[in-house]
């Protein structure tokens, strides 16, 4: 009896348990859905894996963080000690050497004297002996293997190196550039400046036309200036604008040979200070003004010191009103020269010219060059497209040839007239773009395939020739379309110029072989009869009045 009341209370009990433990469950359940008070769990914020909560730190005293940074400190000047120790070690031995290979000798490195410049007196010849030069340029000299004077520096050194300003006439190849760079190096050697100068700050400037005089000058400066202690930068367009920047930002300049318009942009930019040049040389000053340039140089010249306290050389192949105005304005009473172009033709360069045709100029020109064996000959021409159109006809005759227009890159300026001057090309091709600051040595013949419509072009294109005193041969070709140039070109001169007919052999038929056209394929998207490449029409079926008309 006690046992069966004991076992229903357990039953009781037990079922009572089961039906209360449940519905809590689901009551948990049901508040977490829609509780809200509480955020659902995204993935984002809570990620799967065991994190352990982070460790919260001890609070820095400011005397606990300046302890801990000084001792960082410490530590990190331990470790460039350490580091420049080990690079000085290693350094120094290539150091030494690079210095030994610099390419800026100041100082005679080997004994000179000027007794081993022996030069031979001659009636109506000036030495450069006869001049008070330092003996850093005379060791030039003598390296560049110079002996005489050009009439120009003739005429020109002994007031020049004075300090007096001078303005002369003379065309390209008289020697007119070592005379104003022996005046510059010598007063750079007489008057030395030790104390400290700024940056982009010269103490002579040279302008220049053209891109071509610019770099052929500062060559002929590093020539002369080869045992003078003095820094030489071109400024030109095209070319090194950062590394122009740079050098002027960084370096000190003595010499600068520049253009008018790169100059300026520097000006305007504070890089280039001119309130310190000494010697001012303006070089070809009537193609500046052909190429109006006179306006940047004005502004160029107001940078300046005062006329009184500079010394100013003005130097032009041809010397008119305006030009003359110039150089009265910008010059202290000047002591003038003037070497007549036609005296210097008639003295260097042989001058031909050949009554020909149009049709004839390509077989002249192809037995000149065979014939006589030519190696390195300029040929002038007046229009770009004459000068490609020239080009591809002595490839077609199997002469090598390069190209130099006004529309050619500096880069490929320059690339193509090393090849020139080094022999590689045989053939130069020019528009008047090269008539002046190209000195290649070696040249025997300059053609003028075209006769220049200007007649001053005419006396620097033949000034290529017969450089420096050497002899030369220019030969002009006067066909229908260019001989009414002549009676300019006499004018000019003041001379009569002799015609004459080629001779025979030099007008033998050019070889079958290089007279075979190549045949080139028609241009993409052009229609020609019978090609089946090319874009097909509507047929006349259509009717329509387009095709109708395009088969006539």
């Amino acid at each position: 009896m006690f046992k069966n009341i004991v076992n229903k209370l357990k039953t009781i009990v037990g079922g009572r348990s089961k039906k209360v433990s449940a519905p809590p469950v689901v009551k948990q359940a049901n508040e977490l859905n829609t509780s809200p008070n509480k955020y659902k769990s995204y993935p984002q914020r809570k990620r799967s894996g065991s994190h352990l909560p982070r460790d919260q730190r001890k609070r820095e005293t400011p005397e606990e963080y300046r302890l801990r940074h000084e001792k960082l400190d410490e530590e990190k000047k331990k470790i460039q000690s350490n580091t420049k120790e080990t690079v000085s070690k290693a350094d120094k031995p290539i150091r030494k050497e690079t210095k030994r290979e610099s390419p800026k000798p100041s100082v005679i490195q080997e004994p000179w004297d000027s007794s081993l410049f022996k030069v031979p007196v001659e009636d109506g010849k000036t030495r450069f002996h006869d001049f008070e030069m330092p003996e850093e340029i005379l060791h030039a000299i003598y390296d560049l293997e110079f002996k005489y004077c050009t009439q120009v520096q003739a005429e020109t050194l002994p007031r020049s190196l004075m300090g007096e300003d001078v303005t002369a006439q003379a065309q390209t190849g008289t020697g007119k550039t070592a005379a104003f760079l022996v005046t510059i190096l010598s007063h750079f050697l007489k008057n030395p400046i030790e104390k400290k100068r700024p940056h982009g700050t010269p103490r002579a400037l040279i302008l220049a036309p053209t891109r071509e005089l610019v770099l052929q000058i500062e060559k002929d400066a590093r020539g002369l200036g080869k045992y003078v202690p003095c820094e030489i930068l071109s400024l030109l367009g095209g070319v090194d604008y950062n590394k122009q920047m740079r050098i002027l930002k960084h370096e000190v300049c003595d010499l600068l040979i520049c253009t008018p318009g790169r100059l300026i942009d520097f000006i305007q930019k504070k890089l280039v200070d001119l309130g310190k040049v000494e010697i001012f040389i303006i070089d070809e000053a009537d193609r500046m003004l052909n190429m109006g340039f006179i306006p940047d140089v004005k502004k160029i010249v107001y940078n300046l010191p005062q006329k009184a306290k500079r010394q100013t050389m003005f130097f032009t192949a041809t010397m008119g009103t305006d030009v003359t105005r110039l150089a009265e304005s910008w010059t202290r009473q000047a002591f003038e020269v003037s070497v007549k172009p036609d005296d210097v033709a008639v003295d260097t360069v042989e001058q031909i010219t050949y009554i020909t045709t149009v049709e004839e100029k390509p077989t002249l020109l192809y037995n000149i060059i065979m014939h006589k064996n030519l190696e390195r000959v300029l040929v002038f021409v007046n229009r770009r497209h004459e000068a490609k159109k020239l080009k591809e006809t002595f490839e077609q005759y199997g002469i090598s040839c390069t190209l130099l227009t006004g529309d050619v890159e500096q880069k490929q300026r320059i690339r193509r007239l090393e090849k020139f001057r080094e022999g590689n090309v045989r053939v130069l091709v020019a528009t008047d773009v090269a008539s002046r600051g190209i000195h290649v040595e070696a040249i025997s013949h300059v053609i003028n395939y075209n006769m220049p419509q200007d007649v001053e072009e005419y006396v620097h294109r033949i000034g290529r020739t017969g450089r420096a005193g050497a002899s030369g041969i220019s030969i002009n070709f006067a066909d229908e379309d260019d001989s009414h140039e002549l009676g300019k070109l006499e004018e000019y001169l003041g001379k009569k110029i002799q015609c004459s007919y080629p001779e025979e052999n030099l007008l033998e038929p050019i070889p079958a072989k290089h007279l075979v056209k190549k045949h080139t394929a028609p241009r993409s998207g052009s229609y020609s009869k019978g090609n089946s490449s090319g874009p097909r029409r509507r047929s006349s079926s259509g009717g329509s009045r387009g095709s109708s008309n395009y088969k006539k």
